[in-house]
């Protein structure tokens, strides 16, 4: 069991089986370390301030994080090899007047400097949008650094 793992066990979290892709597109590209993770959505569907408070937004936010990581994990084999993340979009489905998608998308960054510790904080942009795939509440996406492959 990787460090990761453990924390997210540490914490009484688990990661939920990856999601398969809804159309042609691929979960992440490798480009040298960089890794880009293609967005995922909330199954928390409904508009934040209207239909979804700002505490279940959070809260679809941290479970959008946790379909990435399985998605991650499927993919890299054992999320330790995750040097940083680099940077997070985060989209809420939001009224007009919502102003407090930051606070939302927190859910998701809180729980990536809980588990990364400093390599977890990340530049990242929080953007209100009319609609979502699915109806869902949030959608999340992500570029990461990993660890130097050394004799790849």
């Amino acid at each position: 069991m990787g460090v990761i793992e453990r924390r997210l066990q540490d914490m009484g979290l688990s990661l939920p089986p990856p999601k398969p892709h809804v159309a042609n597109y691929l979960g992440c590209k490798r480009s040298g370390d960089t890794l880009y993770v293609s967005a995922r959505v909330s199954e928390i569907r409904g508009e934040v301030d209207t239909e979804v408070d700002v505490a279940t937004a959070q809260e679809a936010a941290r479970g959008a994080l946790l379909d990435i990581l399985a998605i991650l994990e499927n993919e890299i084999g054992d999320l330790d090899q995750i040097a940083s993340v680099e940077k997070m979009v985060g989209f809420v489905r939001s009224s007009s007047t919502f102003t407090q998608q930051p606070k939302v998308i927190d859910g998701a960054s809180n729980l990536l400097v809980e588990l990364f510790g400093e390599p977890g904080r990340h530049a990242r942009t929080a953007t209100g949008v009319a609609q979502l795939p699915f109806g869902a509440a949030v959608q999340l996406e992500m570029v990461l650094r990993l660890h130097s492959q050394q004799n790849s």
